[in-house]
């Protein structure tokens, strides 16, 4: 009989208000903004307004990407072996990090006043924030598991961080295009308006100010809106060997980084397309948005779709429906209303590119778990490892992509 209250009381304890779960997800839209402004917007940066060669342009999306990918499971091991403190393990790393990586994120859409050092410039503050931006996220996902120990609050605290990770996405391309755009667009009519390069620039360092501050924001809410829970995990190399024996995982991850691939050399060369091929030099911006927007739309469909009819089928549909409209915008000639339909539906095939991985993922680990019941501690890395093969592959193809379009 003293057994019940006690239970209750520790799952009372354990429960997370609707307050907690979003000063929680709140923490999720720095990594979707940047990582939104970086992925439409740096190559035509670096071509345009810095005026970098092609091949050092892709040189530094390549450098870049690849090192995001290495420091991953790297600080994933320094986080693992960090000690405990008043704050928790985790929310040290996020507070520490955003300073730094908001300075440099804002240095990357600066143009230094020399040309000697310019590759170096950019290559350096790219890195440099792909790591502190790391230090940031990834004690950030591993939070997920000492937030709470009950598995149905996790959950739901998860599904608050997708919905604000998705609304991140689309605010990045938002603030970055809107403001970018209002530069490139002419203020005078005439039959050839000149837009100023300084304009531009300063249109790039208002964009990332903007950025900046909303990332810092988000940093402060989760570490005084989030208490932390102490928990043990699991020793980093032995989770690597468990995580990358399981079957079904690597399964996974390997369908995933084939579809992440697509549509990261679409992202990272989509905004290229349409202001150099397609002539869209002034709507670019608005056709970036048309594919974030229908993309956060499309999820409660695809939401429904997979419980209807199964996570397979989902992807496959999904995948497949964005081929033709691909196909279509490459084969007709330059036209707008064509592009924004075309955007459209690239946006809620894009949709499943951002729901089923991780609507899967749960998937896998309950697999795991049933046939691993005594290993604890280990989905952070289930989650890391993924989020490291993606990126590493996205930053070979898109160095690949710029070199083949020098």
């Amino acid at each position: 009989q003293t057994g019940r209250p006690v239970q209750t009381a520790a799952k009372e304890r354990n429960r997370l208000s609707v307050c907690n779960k979003i000063c929680y997800a709140i923490g999720g839209a720095p990594y979707q903004i940047t990582g939104c402004a970086l992925g439409f917007f740096l190559q035509i940066y670096l071509l345009d307004v810095a005026q970098l060669d092609p091949f050092y342009a892709s040189i530094i999306l390549f450098v870049g990407r690849a090192w995001d990918a290495i420091t991953d499971p790297t600080v994933g091991f320094l986080v693992s072996r960090s000690p405990w403190t008043r704050f928790g393990r985790m929310l040290p790393w996020i507070l520490i990090s955003t300073p730094l990586a908001v300075l440099a994120y804002f240095l990357i859409w600066y143009v230094p006043p020399f040309e000697d050092g310019k590759v170096l410039w950019y290559l350096f503050f790219y890195c440099i924030f792909q790591t502190l931006q790391t230090c940031f996220h990834v004690p950030y996902s591993a939070l997920t598991m000492f937030i709470s120990s009950e598995q149905k609050e996790r959950d739901s605290a998860t599904a608050y961080r997708m919905t604000v990770e998705v609304l991140g996405t689309v605010l990045g391309t938002a603030v970055q295009g809107q403001i970018v755009g209002m530069a490139n667009a002419p203020c005078l009519p005439g039959p050839e308006p000149v837009i100023s390069l300084e304009h531009t620039k300063v249109a790039y360092m208002i964009a990332s100010g903007v950025i900046c501050l909303i990332y810092f924001l988000c940093a402060i809410v989760v570490f005084f809106g989030v208490r932390e829970q102490k928990g043990k995990p699991m020793g980093f190399f032995q989770g690597i060997k468990l995580v990358m024996g399981h079957g079904p995982y690597a399964k996974l991850v390997m369908v995933f980084l084939f579809t992440s691939l697509a549509f990261m050399l679409l992202e990272g060369n989509f905004a290229l397309f349409c202001s150099s091929t397609l002539g869209f030099r002034n709507d670019f911006q608005n056709i970036l948005l048309v594919i974030m927007l229908s993309a956060t739309l499309a999820i409660p469909f695809w939401q429904w779709f997979l419980t209807r009819f199964g996570k397979k089928t989902a992807v496959y549909v999904g995948t497949l429906s964005v081929v033709p409209f691909m196909i279509l915008v490459v084969c007709l000639k330059s036209n707008l209303i064509v592009t924004y339909i075309v955007s459209f539906a690239a946006g809620v095939g894009l949709a499943t590119a951002f729901l089923l991985p991780w609507s899967m993922l749960p998937d896998v680990v309950d697999d795991f778990q049933v046939q691993n019941p005594d290993s604890t501690g280990h989905e952070a890395l289930f989650y890391s490892f993924y989020v490291f093969f993606t990126k590493f592959a996205s930053g070979v193809s898109l160095g690949i992509s710029t070199l083949s379009l020098e």
